[in-house]
């Protein structure tokens, strides 16, 4: 347990000295723009190619990997997709965003982090596929469902075009791309080069996490939805136990792959479900607070499901 504690306290304190920062210069929304910016577009992509650039070709290719782990995403976006729709008659928009929220986790600013120091250098190939390949089909499949619903204004031919630009052009997606491609040619970096990649790669994780503190801060709490009830247990437990069981009975993978993924799987809502929300003006305050109470109780909640992968509690091979 101390370990857990002392693996957690400076990646949550993190999250906690950017909320309090925000709260104690009131510094407004758009002073976090430049420091985003830096995330998204230098820090994040450095990371990503570091992560994929040194792994041997061959590991980068399991595509069984990334289609388990997302049909098991998909399987709870549809689950929470279906009780919003077909129990509770909310609008499709609605639906959609709170299906995000049950099953898009913020696994951009809080997973390499987490991953890496929970479970160390095994676990880079994983997160790195998990990340790109969720991202780029989330950012299909909400513009296409939003358009669907009538709350997207481009005709189909330009919905698609700009799907795929935006797929094709997305840092995360540019930068994983290019570690693909150096990895399959055996090509060798230059020196100067692997060294500013690193000094970027280190910085993602701690101004990640202060960014996402500082979000929290200047998201208040306004307006708890009533899907709260079945949203959080769906993202917090449900969405790492349905990994872990499609991954473990389809096997073949090393442990640490599986446990990158459960852990992965467990982290709050994303930062990016608001965004979605706010793009399109539909679920906005509530998906806030979503965001903001499963960072909360993830503090809870991640710490148990690392219990449960470091003291070998979580069985890697359910079906024999």
């Amino acid at each position: 347990m101390a370990d857990i504690i002392s693996l957690l306290l400076p990646f949550f304190g993190l999250i906690l000295i950017g909320y309090i920062a925000a709260k104690a210069t009131k510094q407004p929304a758009e002073a976090l723009g430049w420091l985003n910016s830096f995330i998204i577009y230098a820090a994040l992509p450095a990371l990503f190619f570091k992560l994929v650039s040194r792994t041997p070709i061959e590991e980068l290719t399991r595509a069984d990997f990334i289609v388990t782990d997302i049909a098991a995403t998909y399987a709870v976006f549809v689950l929470l997709f279906a009780i919003g729709r077909f129990v509770r008659g909310n609008a499709l928009d609605d639906c959609t965003i709170q299906s995000f929220a049950g099953a898009y986790g913020n696994i951009g600013y809080m997973g390499p982090g987490l991953a890496l120091l929970a479970l160390g250098e095994g676990a880079a190939v994983p997160v790195a596929l998990i990340i790109c390949f969720e991202n780029a089909l989330h950012f299909i499949v909400a513009p296409a469902l939003m358009a669907a619903a009538g709350d997207d204004k481009r005709s189909p031919g330009r919905l698609a075009a700009d799907i795929a630009r935006k797929v094709a052009l997305h840092p995360f997606i540019l930068s994983t791309a290019a570690g693909f491609a150096v990895a399959a040619l055996h090509l060798e970096q230059p020196l100067a080069f692997q060294r500013l990649v690193d000094y970027l790669a280190q910085a993602a994780a701690p101004c990640a996490l202060f960014a996402m503190g500082v979000t929290l801060a200047l998201r208040p709490l306004k307006r708890v939805p009533a899907e709260i009830g079945y949203i959080v247990p769906a993202k917090l437990i449900l969405h790492p136990i349905v990994v872990f069981l499609a991954l473990t009975a389809v096997s073949g993978f090393e442990p640490v792959w599986i446990q990158a993924a459960v852990l992965l799987a467990s982290l709050p809502t994303a930062t990016n479900v608001f965004v979605i929300g706010q793009q399109y003006g539909v679920w906005q305050e509530r998906a806030s607070a979503t965001i903001l109470i499963t960072t909360v109780l993830s503090v809870a909640s991640v710490s148990l499901w690392l219990i449960a992968i470091r003291s070998g509690l979580l069985p890697l091979q359910l079906f024999p």
